[in-house]
């Protein structure tokens, strides 16, 4: 890496995106109007105690009314003509009361919290939005296209699809592609959050954002900005802060009855006082305190806030949710199904075995003759030959009167050699017993065999494989530890194959040789016994198990725009072990919804029982009620802080949480 280049920022620790972070907390509405509220309100208690004339605190505590209700009025008012009752208008009707009796000063106090207890929401639902924008600054402004041979800058965000640019050392990739020429290393870390760069070279995918080390990189185009990898993430994700989790559903559904109800109450407590001979100051100054105290304001907020900053939390950490119904229902999973192309495994075959037949010198001499034959190749399984022999640093000599024959095999003529590669069936001979015994071994391993022939007879069998991803055992036991059952892999391919992967990384229960419907049914049966099943996968033919599965997440580095469009969440780097701690994050930001609803029922009744058979002082109820609210959306931002994903990756053995 070039000694000029910086070092690559992650997700969640980069100063790129903390300062990205201040800015737009900066700009929510919420805040500033909030900070306007507080400071007037400041600076009235100030004159007042302060001995200045009344009318100077008097103005200071109006204009707080004016900074911290009107946006709160003007939107109740709106739900006011729509023939609905909002609970934001009868805080600032209760506010208007209270001055109107002359309590300035403690209905200054209630816009004041109210407008913070508003603002904390403001807060959550900003930094949900920008762990997924933040993204997208990865990706540079300009690149360097190449046309006619000749070089210009232009905006990366107007590249075409099928357009060559060029990647000059410690530069960022400017769009999605495919490497046509050069070799470098690559720090994908952004995208897949792979620790050490990976080494690419032509036929190579590469992403946009991803930083370019020592090499020079000639890249074809295959996504526009708009639709790159990132881009299609962040997109997805995007309106996840808007988004209502079940229960907060719940509490709107009864909101309006609620609210309906205390207004009628609120006339009671009024009026049957004023009729027993109550002055009409106090008989108004008990209303107003029972409308404060009994506002649900705090039941309200005590849902999003844990789930919206789980969500942020999470987005910083590598798994994008889409909505706090996702984070919510992650909570619950009792039982996760994993794909195994692409999700176990890195969906890239690798040569992991050269066994040499007959006289043939060594591994590497075989690997020449063989690289040679596939290098005008695109076969997957060509591109693991060429991979194996860029690794062991081999010359590829060049091959003459090159035929691809599509499911068969290759053949060329290398150094002066006719070789030929391809599966068993098409090119061994069925007399050659010793190399059908090795195939039969490679397949038993869960490997496929790939025979090489020189002038017509076997020379070697080349073992390939898809490896398996280094955390997936982990993630596997952790899961297993979390839920109390083992996942389960559904695979479409054979059982040999998904046997040997599944005993690897602790799987006990395999499906294979299924077919997309079958994956479905898969997961129906599952959950037709009680289970509710989260489904982990990548490609478009996991697309239908994502989408009916009780929460389908998808690998975000290599899946397909379908799998990424169906799933409710998406694991960005590729790192199976943030699968499980997703999940303990949710069950975490579900007990503090339960704590946040006991702790705002709590406050509500024991104030408007203390209102009702006593005297609840006006500035004691506005601290009490809406202190409750600022206690439970503290409460719930906690989980925004780094500790709380520290907490989830450590709560891997935790016994489930019943749904």
């Amino acid at each position: 890496m070039a000694s000029s280049t910086a070092t690559p920022l992650r997700p969640g620790t980069e100063p790129a995106l903390i300062s990205i972070r201040r800015t737009r907390l900066r700009e929510v509405p919420e805040m500033r109007w909030a900070a306007a509220s507080s400071a007037l309100f400041l600076l009235g208690l100030t004159a007042q105690l302060g001995g200045a004339p009344s009318w100077v605190a008097t103005a200071l505590y109006l204009a707080c009314y004016g900074a911290g209700g009107w946006e709160p009025g003007l939107a109740g008012l709106r739900a006011l003509r729509a023939k609905t009752l909002d609970v934001d208008l009868l805080m600032v009707v209760a506010a208007i009361g209270a001055a109107a009796i002359g309590q300035v000063m403690d209905g200054g106090l209630l816009i004041v919290i109210f407008a913070v207890s508003g603002a904390l929401e403001a807060v959550a639902t900003a930094r949900t939005e920008d762990s997924v924008r933040g993204l997208l600054d990865y990706a540079p402004d300009t690149a360097t296209l190449i046309t006619g041979g000749e070089e210009r800058a232009v905006e990366a965000a107007g590249l075409e699809v099928g357009a060559e640019i060029l990647v000059r050392p410690g530069e960022r990739i400017a769009a999605d592609g495919t490497v046509l020429g050069g070799a470098s290393e690559v720090d994908q870390a952004t995208v897949t959050g792979e620790s050490m760069p990976v080494d690419k070279c032509t036929g190579d995918e590469v992403f946009a954002g991803t930083l370019n080390g020592t090499g020079v990189l000639r890249v074809r185009v295959d996504r526009r900005a708009a639709d790159s990898v990132v881009a299609r993430i962040a997109g997805l994700v995007e309106e996840a802060s808007r988004t209502k989790a079940k229960t907060q559903l719940f509490i709107e559904k009864i909101e309006q009855r609620y609210s309906a109800g205390m207004v009628v109450a609120t006339l009671a407590v009024f009026t049957v006082p004023l009729a027993f001979g109550e002055t009409l100051r106090d008989s108004l100054l008990r209303a107003m305190t029972f409308m404060i105290v009994a506002s649900p304001c705090a039941v309200v907020l005590a849902t999003m806030p844990p789930l919206l900053a789980a969500i942020a939390t999470a987005g910083r950490h590598g798994v994008l949710v889409k909505s706090a119904v996702v984070m919510e229902q992650l909570g619950t999973t009792t039982r996760v199904a994993f794909d195994k192309t692409g999700t176990l495994t890195r969906g890239v075959p690798e040569l992991t075995e050269i066994r040499c037949l007959g006289t043939e010198s060594s591994d590497e001499a075989i690997l020449r003759l063989a690289a040679g034959a596939e290098h005008a190749s695109e076969h997957p399984l060509a591109r693991a030959i060429m991979r194996a022999a860029h690794r062991r640093g081999l010359d590829v000599p060049p091959a003459e009167d090159f035929i691809a024959q599509p499911g068969r095999g290759v053949s060329a003529l290398v150094d002066g050699r006719h070789i030929r590669v391809g599966s068993p069936a098409a090119v061994l001979p069925a007399a050659d017993e010793n190399a059908t015994a090795i195939v039969e071994t490679l397949r038993a391993r869960g490997a496929t065999a790939v025979v090489v022939l020189g002038d017509g007879i076997p020379i070697a069998v080349l073992g390939i494989t898809d490896q398996v991803r280094p955390e997936a055992a982990t993630a596997v036991t952790a899961l297993t530890a979390s839920s109390g059952a083992p996942p389960v892999l559904l695979t479409g391919d054979d059982h040999t194959t998904a046997v040997q992967l599944a005993a690897q990384v602790g799987i006990t229960e395999v499906r294979a040789n299924l077919l997309p419907e079958a994956k479905v049914s898969a997961i129906r049966d599952l959950e037709a016994g009680g289970a509710r099943v989260t489904m982990v996968g990548d490609g478009i033919n996991d697309a239908p198990a994502l989408a009916t599965a009780h929460v389908g997440i998808a690998m975000g580095g290599a899946g397909s725009d379908l799998a990424l469009q169906t799933a409710d969440a998406i694991v960005i780097r590729d790192d199976l072990t943030t699968i499980p701690a997703v999940i303990a994050l949710s069950r975490r930001a579900r007990r503090v919804v339960l704590a946040n609803l006991a702790i705002a029922g709590a406050f509500i009744a024991v104030l408007v029982t203390w209102d009702l058979v006593g005297h609840l002082p006006l500035p004691l109820g506005v601290a009490g009620h809406e202190g409750s609210t600022i206690i439970v959306g503290l409460n719930g931002l906690r989980l925004l802080r780094s500790a709380a994903w520290r907490r989830a990756q450590q709560a891997h053995a935790e016994p489930k949480v019943s749904p």
